[in-house]
């Protein structure tokens, strides 16, 4: 079984030919980035983020669809940026019309989970489960019954992580896309000499929700108090590169095993881009192992938005495969409860 896949939810244009064998083999896996359009706004555009999908789609599809013969065309729905979404979801069903092929419609938080399954090879996930999706846009704690089974237990009440990073990174004047250049600035960190502390929010609150908006306003008045000499210092911006790290890992680590043990999970899964983030991954390794639990997460290259992942996903959804001449754009479809 052969799926041919399009992802559009953000500023990645991607598709993705993945083959089925009692295991997944991605044939074809392109993704087009955006990052030099949006840089300069310091975020994702999303009327620009719809022109280069536009422009780029079928540059991508080309490459890929001669050939190919795929038995099914997916593609990601939602959630995400309604004008992307809407690129990817027409010419999708262009595509399915043109070659008599069923569509299957893809979450894509419920994509960011399976990505692991990318890579997995034989080997099988211990359900249940609880899954962190961490990302630009999301922040979010699913209990993983089993595949296509899930209760959303915990989300972000305001900025997501990745979206704090990227607007933390703005403060400092570091860039966009912020994740990635703030992981380097604190990885370059020797030695703290400037005491910075910056709060934890809601780490010891009994529920599984997030928030970083508050942490986003602690590094902004942190940065305001410090003389101009301070600010323009390298040592000063890879300390508090490096504690704005640790705050954002700090509550994403707690929140998750606090609820790992109260629903008494066997595995940790992790996806989304801000699991990129290296010291992210090891100390979350290193706490799953002293959990005694499992723990299961994609490498980069399937931690960001891509169409492999949206291929998997519809392999486990395609009893939903139609002809879907109505399917629509949801910027805000959930999974689970």
């Amino acid at each position: 079984m052969r799926i041919l896949a399009i992802e559009t939810s953000c500023d990645d244009t991607s598709v993705a030919l993945v083959e089925d064998k009692g295991g997944f083999k991605v044939l074809e896996n392109i993704v087009s980035s955006q990052i030099k359009v949006h840089k300069k706004w310091g975020g994702v555009v999303p009327n620009l983020a719809k022109r280069e999908h536009q422009k780029n789609l079928p540059l991508i599809i080309n490459k890929i669809i001669r050939g190919s013969d795929p038995d099914f065309i997916a593609v990601t729905n939602g959630p995400g940026l309604e004008p992307c979404l809407w690129v990817g979801i027409n010419f999708a069903i262009d595509l399915a019309e043109r070659l008599k092929k069923p569509l299957i419609p893809v979450n894509h938080i419920e994509s960011h989970l399976l990505a692991n399954w990318a890579e997995l090879g034989g080997k099988e996930v211990k359900f249940p489960a609880l899954a962190l999706i961490v990302s630009g846009g999301h922040t979010i704690l699913i209990l993983v019954k089993g595949i296509g089974r899930y209760e959303m237990v915990g989300e972000t009440r305001d900025d997501a992580a990745g979206e704090c990073f990227d607007k933390i990174a703005k403060i400092l004047g570091l860039g966009y896309p912020g994740g990635p250049i703030v992981s380097q600035k604190a990885s370059e960190l020797k030695k703290r000499k400037y005491d910075i502390k910056l709060p934890r929010p809601m780490i010891y609150q009994k529920n599984y929700d997030f928030s970083f908006s508050g942490l986003k306003t602690a590094v902004l008045y942190e940065f305001q108090n410090r003389s101009l000499k301070i600010r323009k210092s390298k040592d000063y911006i890879r300390e508090i590169c490096f504690e704005a790290q640790e705050a954002i890992t700090d509550v994403l680590l707690r929140k998750t095993i606090k609820a790992a043990n109260d629903f008494k999970v066997n595995t940790i899964i992790l996806g989304g881009g801000v699991v990129a983030n290296k010291s992210l991954r090891e100390k979350f390794k290193k706490a799953a192992e002293e959990a005694g639990l499992e723990i299961v997460l994609p490498s980069a290259e399937y931690c960001t938005d891509n169409a492999v992942m949206t291929a998997i996903t519809a392999f486990f959804n395609r009893d939903k495969a139609g002809d879907w001449k109505d399917l629509s754009a949801d910027a805000n479809l959930k999974i689970g409860k």
